[in-house]
């Protein structure tokens, strides 16, 4: 029966009179007593008072259910109910006086859980009919919200809720006092620390200095927002992927690649392990984040350096946080500690590379210690990118980001800037005009440290620029060396003039010292020592103290710092892997050098020595890389050729030997471990004249690796294969378009391919404005929230499109704006929820159709009759195939996934004679049956059938044979009867794939004979 009617029955001024009488009347006063009055006690029914008896109760309840009855209408139940209806009311309205409840927790309640409570002590008899019941529910129902109402009535129950609110509150509030109690507020001591803490962190890392710069009376010094400069970190997302149709790889769209301005590292993730290269700006960043959380005080600042905090032992407490690294504040007690454990603080700790391997793992338990401690902060920690395995924080929930190279365009910001504080805006032009057309000087201006160098070298040289790392560094020491303290008009510093030569052997000894320790910073005593040993070498008078000689290399020579009290170490790494290379051979220390060289740490001190090296000793270490027979050492002995000027022809010649069997790459994974000996490769790639398409496809694989590092001369490479006919490479060409600039790459090489066989990607805002740039594409995949109009403003040409690919769009909604592709023929959405409107397609040429989204609308689906291709992976409703799908189209190939036939199995797939290729996947809750066997049977024209999901879900037993079937796919988790089955059902099988182990498998010389025409195919 309807509510609505059922309430018009049952109308409050016919039963609230009646159900008054339940309840005695009210006595004087508020009713404020001790303890609670139950309703056992305020029903009429009950007590020495009572006013009603039981059997009146029941005359009641026989009353209310006769209005019921009596009201126009329908009858609510039959008439042959209405004793056993009357009974079970009255028995629930006389369970009132059995609950253990006062009026205002009755209230509380509410009345659905009171007609719960009065419907557990009078239950429906059996045997009562369905409207009996709903009538017996909605009445008890009905009735206790009429008892509430009179509850809230009684002038008793205001004054008794009071006191209940009174002793809750008071309750509460003693609770809370106790809480305050076992946890002390903080006082205004933090907040008034803090006021000069944040302030203190702007200040101190608010400046860097910008190489060469403070020549010629400049200040050495510049603050951070004129120097910072917005570089890109990269990284790589794994992420499920749908199912994907037949002949597409979920693979690698569901690995997605990831651009993000570096200083937002922390924007979604709060743990972030950042890579970068020298020089490539990581310190910088860590400066930016502490002084832009300290302005913005959303979050309070540790910045941590690891080369100092190593040093004194074990690696500091919260409390210790700002002593370590030489704070001049001193925090209120336990500060620290609030702030962390409160989730405010943001700790960056900066140069995991620049402390001894055998401390990191110590540095890993200690920051790991402090992260599950105090959950909740943002971490940073910096390191280079070979410092530590790349799993190395994987499991602790850390993102791994890597600093990328400055692309053309940050290059040419930085010059701007640099010009612009230089105050020598009128050699930019022509420093830009030179990066641009010179590639080996363009190649070493990948990140801010290289670029400050050549910035500097070419304002200070009017104009020459060195051509090569070695001549780079060179010349960068001779003004750090030699023009820097002339120039500024310095003399001799207490009493220690050192010239140019003295200064480069004590810093190359320095440099060697701190190489063979692997680390990246001493004490200063240990720094004394070895300055102290080499006075005589140079020819410095007996009486001069080795700790004056080196506060005069620190303060003058541009390459040495003290960054804390007693510690001593290079302005970069870079310079200290130079001058530890150059002090290296000239001692003879081959053995030394060859014997590290598996050690990744050492790698740019090899290529410097062989820079520094004689012809012959050039050859002497080459031939020991190359004796050690590892494929990194014969890449690195490659890499060192561009320092080796001179060389044994017969030494250069056995190292191109051996980079013969690298390149060209023949495969993938060649391809990868070639791109590790890094840009000098790009020189070396050949083709694509003379190369066979698999080293074709390797040598863009390589390049299109390298595009990161050195965009300029990866787009060299990979635009001379712009017009190759192979699939695979122009393939490798549209997969590489993100790692470069979108427009260039698009210009230059996108628009010259071949379309056939390629899907355009389109996944940034960048990209998809490069359309309007280029020839029409015929197939087209955009990822990504992207509405109907915002897709076609996209695409210059809609009626050009004839396949459209869609992932994870949820903002496509009604697909009636597609139909301005008027001449697409493929359409795939994956994961686009909330799509709807399949018929407004009827009208396009549509012949393939996915749809992979277990919540899309297949409202619609019957109407595309044009289709060949159809792939489906969610439940189709009804009981048989034909009642959602196209029943009258030429289907060729239906892909059923594993949850599509769970109602439906098979029934009526025969109605499609026109398939020739069937995948299905059937669920653990589906078995398919001989009926389901008889529809594919009835199948004229199929030849390929493939299932997914558990063997023994598809009943093979009940298989009749199919002589039509040529291509069977398989799980291979079956009995090996199995395969006697269906070689028996299966006498036309040309191709036999059996997918995942076979457990157990038959024995290999038993296949022929099971299978003698069918080529057998493990997966």
């Amino acid at each position: 029966m309807d509510p609505t009617v059922l309430g018009g029955r049952l109308a409050s001024s016919l039963v609230a009179p009646l159900l008054k009488k339940l309840f005695r009347a009210e006595g004087p006063g508020a009713g404020l007593v001790d303890k609670p009055v139950r309703l056992s006690a305020l029903v009429s029914f009950r007590g020495e008072k009572r006013t009603l008896t039981e059997p009146d109760v029941h005359r009641l309840a026989e009353r209310i259910v006769a209005q019921a009855v009596a009201s126009p209408g329908e009858p609510p139940f039959p008439a042959d109910e209405r004793i056993a209806v009357t009974d079970t009311l009255a028995r629930r309205l006389i369970g009132l006086g059995d609950l253990d409840m006062d009026d205002v927790q009755a209230v509380r309640l509410g009345h659905r859980e009171l007609a719960r409570e009065l419907h557990r002590s009078g239950p429906a008899p059996d045997g009562l009919s369905a409207d009996a019941c709903h009538f017996l529910d909605y009445a008890t129902e009905w009735a206790c919200l009429n008892i509430l109402e009179f509850f809230t009535r009684r002038s008793t129950f205001v004054a008794r809720t009071l006191v209940e609110q009174t002793r809750a509150q008071a309750e509460l509030i003693a609770k809370v006092d106790e809480l305050i109690t076992r946890t002390p507020r903080p006082d205004g001591r933090d907040t008034a620390f803090e006021r000069r803490y944040l302030p203190y962190v702007t200040e101190r890392h608010n400046h860097i200095t910008i190489f060469g710069i403070d020549l010629r009376d400049s200040p050495d010094r510049w603050p951070l927002e004129v120097a910072y400069l917005s570089l890109e970190a990269a990284g790589t997302e794994q992420g499920p992927a749908p199912e994907p149709p037949p002949g597409e790889s979920a693979a690698a769209a569901a690995r997605t690649a990831v651009r993000l301005p570096a200083e937002e590292a922390l924007g979604s993730h709060d743990r972030v392990l950042l890579r970068g290269d020298a020089g490539s700006g990581k310190t910088t960043l860590v400066q930016w984040l502490a002084v832009t959380a300290a302005r913005d005080t959303a979050r309070v600042p540790y910045v941590l350096p690891l080369r100092t905090l190593i040093r004194a032992g074990a690696l500091p407490a919260p409390s210790a946080f700002l002593t370590a690294v030489g704070c001049p504040l001193t925090p209120p007690e336990g500060w620290a500690e609030r702030v962390l454990t409160a989730g405010r603080g943001l700790v960056l700790v900066d140069g995991l590379d620049e402390i001894p391997a055998a401390e990191r793992h110590r540095t890993r338990d200690w920051l790991l210690a402090l992260i599950h401690a105090f959950p909740g902060n943002h971490w940073l920690l910096t390191s280079r990118p070979t410092a530590v395995r790349p799993d190395w924080l994987a499991g602790e929930g850390f993102r791994e980001l890597t600093l990328a190279p400055m692309r053309r365009s940050d290059v040419a910001t930085f010059v701007h800037r640099w010009h612009a504080a230089a105050r020598a805006t009128e050699y930019a032009p022509r420093l830009l005009d030179a990066l641009r057309t010179k590639r080996d000087l363009a190649r070493l201006a990948t990140n801010p440290l290289m670029c400050g160098l050549i910035c500097a070298l070419h304002r200070e040289r009017r104009g020459y620029l060195p051509a090569g790392r070695k001549e780079l560094y060179d010349a960068a020491l001779g003004m750090l060396l030699a023009r820097r303290d002339r120039e500024r008009g310095m003399g001799a510093v207490d009493g220690a003039e050192l010239g140019e030569e003295a200064r480069l052997e004590l810093l190359q000894r320095l440099a060697y010292a701190l190489v063979l320790s692997g680390r990246t910073e001493m004490d200063l005593e240990t720094a004394e020592g070895i300055v102290e040993r080499c006075l005589p070498a140079i020819g410095l008078l007996p009486d001069q103290r080795a700790a004056d000689v080196l506060h005069a290399l620190m303060l003058r020579s541009g390459l040495l710092r003290q960054p804390a009290e007693g510690v001593v170490h290079f302005v970069h790494r870079t310079f200290q892997d130079y001058l530890g290379a150059r002090y290296a051979v000239e001692e003879g220390h081959l053995d030394v050098l060859a014997g590290h060289a598996g050690d990744s740490l050492w790698e740019d001190v090899i290529r410097m020595a062989v820079a520094h090296a004689r012809p012959r000793e050039r050859a002497v270490l080459l031939r020991r890389l190359l004796a050690e027979d590892s494929p990194r050492l014969a890449l690195l002995a490659l890499a060192c050729l561009e320092h080796a000027v001179a060389l044994d022809p017969a030494v250069r010649a056995e190292v191109e030997q051996r980079a013969g069997a690298l390149i060209p790459p023949r495969t993938t994974e060649e391809a990868k471990a070639l791109a590790e000996a890094g840009p000098l490769v790009l020189e070396l790639l050949p083709g694509p004249e003379g190369l066979t398409e698999e080293e074709a496809h390797g040598v863009t694989v390589t390049a299109s690796l390298l595009g990161t590092e050195e965009d300029e001369g990866a787009l060299a490479v990979l635009r001379r294969f712009r017009e190759h006919p192979a699939l695979d490479v122009r393939r490798q060409l549209v997969g590489t378009w993100g790692r470069f600039d979108a427009r260039e790459f698009a210009v230059e090489v996108l628009d010259h391919l071949e379309r056939d066989g390629l899907t355009l990607v389109c996944d940034t805002a960048e990209q998809r404005a490069t359309l309007e740039l280029m020839r029409p594409w015929q197939r087209l995949r955009f990822d990504g929230p992207l509405t109907a109009p915002e897709l076609l403003a996209c695409v210059p040409e809609p009626g050009e499109v004839k396949r459209l690919h869609l992932w994870d769009n949820p903002s496509l909604g009604h697909l009636r704006g597609l139909r301005a592709f008027r001449s697409l023929t493929a359409l795939w959405l994956n994961s686009c929820p909330g799509t709807e409107g399949l018929a407004s397609l009827a009208e396009l040429p549509l012949t393939d159709l996915v749809v992979f989204d277990r919540r899309a609308d297949l409202t619609g689906l019957e109407t595309l009759r044009l289709l060949i291709q159809l792939s489906i992976d969610r439940d189709l409703p009804g009981d048989r195939l034909t009642d959602s799908l196209p029943a009258d189209a030429p289907l060729a190939h239906l892909f059923l996934g594993m949850n599509a036939i769970a109602s439906t199995g098979l029934r009526g797939l025969s109605g499609w004679p026109t398939l020739r290729s069937l995948t299905v996947g059937v669920p653990g809750r589906r078995h398919l049956s001989t009926e389901d066997w008889r529809e594919v049977a009835a199948l004229p024209a199929l030849t390929s059938l493939r299932l997914h999901g558990r063997s023994e879900h598809y009943g093979f037993d009940a298989m009749p044979e199919l002589p039509g079937i040529e291509e069977l796919e398989f799980p291979g988790d079956v009995d090996p009867q199995v395969f006697h089955v269906i070689a028996s059902r299966l006498p036309g099988l040309r191709k036999l794939t059996v997918s995942g182990a076979l457990a157990p498998a038959p024995p290999p010389e038993s296949w022929a004979g099971l299978f003698p025409t069918a080529e057998i195919v493990l997966v």
